[in-house]
C-alpha cells in the first residue's frame, strides 16, 4: 500500500512540475523583437538648408532609421548632397520623394521619369555618401474626380506608369516603394491581377500604408492584408500614422491625443507588425507636425 502511495504521489508531483512548467515556459523564453525602426515624410524640403543638423538630431532622437525627403526645384543639388551625407552619418537612410495626382495618368508618366533622370545625373556627380537610398512616389490620385468616374482607367493608366517607373528605379539599381491608402486592397487591379495593393507590392520594394487611425491595432488591421502579400513576396511595409491637424476627423490623427495615448497605440501598432517579416516600421506622417508636437510639450513644462 505504502508502494502504491509513493508511486502516486511520483505521479502527481511530476504533473504539477510538468504544469508549472508549462505555466513558466512563456516567462523564460526571450519575446519576439519589436521592430521600432520609424520613418518620416520630409515635406518641406528647403528647411534642409538652415536646419539639416536639426533634423538628423530629431530624428535620432526619436528613433527615425528612413527619411523620405521632397524634391523640390528651388533646392540645391548641394543642399540635399550634405544632407543626406549628415544623415548617412547618423545610420539615417534618406529617400527621395515627390509625386502629384496627376501623376498617375498617361500624360503624368513622363514627370516620373524626369524624377528618375534627375536622380540618376544626380548620383552620377555625387559621391557614394551624398546620394539617396532610394525613391518613394506619393500618387494620389482618388483625390480627383476622375477617380470617381473612370476609376478602371485610371488603375490601368497608374499601373502602367508604376510599371516604367519601377523598372527604369531597378535600371539604375534604386529601392523604390509608394505611399498608398489602405484600402487598395478593396480595388481590383489591372486586367484582373487580384486586388492592387498586390499588384503595386510586386512591383515595388516597399509600401508605405496610409493606415491613419488614433488606435494603434485599428493601424495594423488597416495594413494586415497588405503585410501578408509582402509577407508572401518578400517585400516591406511601413505602417502609416498621422500627427498632423485634420479636418477629415479626430479619428485619423493623433494631433489632439496625449503623448502617452500616443506612444502606447504606435507601440501596439509596431508590436503587431512584428509579427510579420515584412514590417518595416511605423511611417509618421509629417516630420513637420512632429516637431511641433515636441516644441509644444517643451513649451508647456517650462
Amino acid at each position: 500500500m505504502k508502494n502504491v502511495s509513493a508511486r502516486a504521489r511520483l505521479f502527481i508531483l511530476a504533473g504539477l512540475t510538468g504544469l508549472l512548467l508549462l505555466v513558466l515556459l512563456p516567462l523564460l523564453l526571450p519575446s519576439p523583437s519589436v521592430n521600432e525602426n520609424k520613418a518620416t515624410w520630409v515635406w518641406e524640403a528647403k528647411l534642409i538648408r538652415s536646419q539639416a543638423e536639426e533634423i538628423v538630431s530629431f530624428s535620432m532622437n526619436e528613433g527615425i532609421t528612413t527619411i523620405f525627403l521632397q524634391i523640390q526645384q528651388e533646392v540645391r543639388d548641394e543642399d540635399y548632397r550634405r544632407f543626406n551625407a549628415l544623415a548617412h552619418r547618423a545610420g539615417i537612410e534618406v529617400h527621395a520623394l515627390d509625386g502629384h495626382p496627376e501623376w498617375a495618368y498617361s500624360q503624368g508618366l513622363d514627370e516620373g521619369m524626369k524624377l528618375l533622370s534627375w536622380l540618376e545625373r544626380f548620383h552620377t556627380a555625387s559621391r557614394p555618401e551624398e546620394r539617396f537610398d532610394g525613391i518613394q512616389f506619393d500618387v494620389e490620385p482618388y483625390v480627383r474626380e476622375r477617380w470617381e468616374q473612370e476609376q478602371q482607367q485610371v488603375v490601368a493608366e497608374w499601373s502602367i506608369n508604376m510599371s516604367a517607373w519601377a523598372r527604369e528605379a531597378s535600371r539604375q539599381g534604386l529601392y523604390i516603394s509608394a505611399a498608398v491608402p489602405f484600402w487598395l486592397d478593396r480595388i481590383p487591379g489591372p486586367s484582373g491581377s487580384g486586388s492592387f495593393s498586390r499588384w503595386i507590392i510586386s512591383r515595388m520594394d516597399a509600401i508605405a500604408v496610409m493606415a491613419y487611425r488614433d488606435d494603434g491595432e485599428l493601424m495594423y488591421e488597416l495594413s494586415r492584408q497588405e503585410l501578408e502579400q509582402a509577407d508572401e513576396l518578400g517585400k516591406q511595409v511601413w505602417i502609416g500614422m498621422e500627427l498632423g491637424n485634420t479636418d477629415e476627423g479626430d479619428h485619423l490623427t493623433f494631433y489632439s491625443k496625449s503623448e502617452q495615448a500616443m506612444e502606447e497605440e504606435a507601440q501596439r501598432a509596431a508590436t503587431l507588425g512584428s509579427g510579420h517579416p515584412s514590417f518595416a516600421g511605423l511611417a509618421v506622417h509629417h516630420y513637420q507636425a512632429w516637431m511641433d508636437r515636441r516644441m509644444s510639450m517643451a513649451e508647456e513644462e517650462r
